[in-house]
């Protein structure tokens, strides 16, 4: 800490170089053990940098003191939840394992209720709080396979599509599990987080699921104090698992060689216009954060109050694993990763818009009954249950897959051509897409159609109570943390541009197995994350 005050103090830039008379061992093989992977949703490089500065002596600061940060590390687009934490946990984009979102559209699935898998193929695939099973309200904390799309499996049969059966890929819970031996644990928001077992079902040992959002009931992520709370059971989780526990902390297992989970108290901070609107959460008594709007102050990502809380909270968390850690003698044999599924945006109120849905939006600067293409976008913003109608999914990105693609161009030229109107700031589709996607027509998965909106908008109406949302593409929601952290690490800020997808070779390789055991790394070309390894050089400037 001492080090790095002293370089602020003199004003230096680029990376902060290693402590005078030591030399970073970097980690050499055999010397990890265990992996703890931690995302802290909708945490910003922004974030660590101002928080580490202003709470001297945090467990952030601690593990930045014994660890790499990098500093432009980004999300690959897009940043959803479920890509992202893809991204972490297979090394690959959309384009290998296949996820654009939690709630998407296949064109070869069917939809729930049709058992057979008859007639025209085409839905929604959705992978939310919806699909658990509900008892008065309260989740079960499993899912309803009542609830999930039906999809022609491996053995020729129409069967409920579970959200690890939509993987395209592995990830590093298989790779561990079934052909290292290793034990796996995770824990996440919602049950939907199967998704983690990968394609084989099986690839996480411990998986905790406490689920923050009930469907027709309490809803966690509308305090930030009760979404803390429910944070709290997920960081039980890794604490008893610390020690060799299962989750429950009532079995002896053994420490996982991968384990983690993820954090949501920032993410509901910096999306939440007042917290605890509805009083729901009987927790939530503080005046200074019931009732106070949530967000960041000022452009310059100073927190409320609302937000501070879920930093503070998550700060503390990361301290009961780092005591943990140390208390079961185990600190130095492993490699701690903080980061985040998503960023968020804006962080600048100034530019928050929230013009309403797109679809509804279209129909507001046209006649959808007599404008070809806006009729199109209208069709496929209705969600029709089942048949290849198309979908929209919105959020501070647009989404389309059309009913009929061979009219792409068509809607394409309406968008742009009204794109002020629609608060367009980038239409991506035919050529342009295919750079950066699969092709859509050979795609079951690709939208058509993908629009990126200028900064600070929201396609959701002006009184939702939300203030920040992710999913797409900007610089808010893809410039993320990033802390690689083991006491052989000297300390280093490293301005390399990265991506979040590097993580997962970093993984396997700080194990000593070969990254690309990951098909998505080794079909998308991955590369570990630079300035980490022994014989490594120091990054920065």
């Amino acid at each position: 800490m001492k080090t790095r005050l002293l370089l602020a103090a003199l004003g230096l830039t680029g990376a902060l170089q290693p402590a005078l008379g030591h030399a970073a061992e970097g980690l050499n093989e055999g010397k990890i053990k265990h992996v703890l992977l931690i995302s802290i949703d909708g945490l910003h490089a922004l974030d660590v940098a101002k928080y580490t500065t202003s709470h001297p002596g945090s467990a952030l600061e601690e593990l930045t003191d014994h660890g790499v940060t990098f500093s432009n590390a980004r999300t690959p687009s897009n940043s959803d939840s479920f890509p992202g934490l893809l991204a972490l946990v297979t090394g690959g984009t959309p384009r290998t394992h296949g996820l654009f979102y939690d709630y998407s559209y296949d064109r070869t699935i069917w939809a729930p209720d049709n058992k057979t898998c008859s007639g025209p193929a085409g839905t929604q695939m959705i992978f939310d709080e919806s699909i658990d099973v509900y008892v008065n309200g309260v989740s079960q904390n499993v899912i309803d396979p009542n609830a999930l799309p039906h999809y022609i499996d491996r053995q020729g049969r129409c069967s409920p599509m579970y959200p690890h059966d939509a993987i395209r890929t592995n990830t590093v819970f298989e790779v561990i599990k079934d052909k290292h031996a290793g034990r796996t644990a995770w824990a996440d928001k919602h049950p939907a987080y199967d998704l983690v077992n990968g394609r084989s079902g099986k690839g996480v040992d411990d998986l905790y699921t406490p689920e923050v959002t009930n469907v027709g009931g309490f809803d966690n992520t509308l305090s930030v104090v009760c979404t803390a709370q429910n944070d709290a059971l997920k960081v039980n989780a890794i604490v008893n698992e610390i020690k060799g526990l299962d989750h429950t902390g009532i079995k002896s297992v053994g420490v996982p060689t991968v384990f983690g989970m993820n954090f949501q108290a920032v993410s509901v901070g910096e999306k939440l216009l007042k917290d605890n609107a509805d009083g729901g959460c009987a927790l939530d008594t503080d005046p200074a954060i019931n009732g106070q709007p949530g967000g960041y102050i000022n452009g310059r990502g100073d927190p409320s109050a609302v937000l501070a809380y879920g930093l503070k909270k998550t700060d503390d968390a990361l301290w009961q694993f780092i005591n943990g850690l140390k208390k079961a003698g185990i600190y130095d044999s492993t490699l701690i990763i903080v980061t985040a599924k998503h960023g968020q945006s804006p962080i600048n109120l100034a530019k928050l818009t929230k013009p309403g849905h797109f679809a509804d939006l279209v129909c507001t600067i046209s006649d959808c009954a007599t404008s070809a293409a806006a009729k199109i976008i209208t069709d496929a913003g209705n969600n029709c249950p089942e048949g290849p109608c198309g979908y929209v999914q919105d959020d501070d990105i647009a989404l389309i897959w059309l009913p009929d693609q061979s009219k792409t161009t068509l809607v394409a030229d309406y968008l742009n051509s009204n794109a002020k109107a629609l608060y367009i700031d980038e239409v991506m589709s035919g050529a342009e897409l295919k750079l950066k996607f699969n092709d859509p027509v050979s795609d079951s998965r690709t939208p058509d159609i993908i629009v990126q909106p200028v900064y600070g908008t929201i396609y959701t109406g002006a009184k939702k109570g939300k203030i920040a949302e992710h999913g797409g593409f900007s610089f808010g929601d893809t410039n993320v943390g990033l802390i690689v952290s083991n006491r052989a690490l000297d300390p280093q800020v490293v301005k390399t541009p990265v991506f979040t997808s590097q993580v997962a070779a970093t993984i396997l390789k700080a194990l000593g197995i070969e990254p690309t055991e990951l098909l998505s790394v080794k079909k998308e070309g991955v590369p570990v994350l630079p300035f980490l390894f022994e014989g490594g050089e120091q990054g920065g400037e």
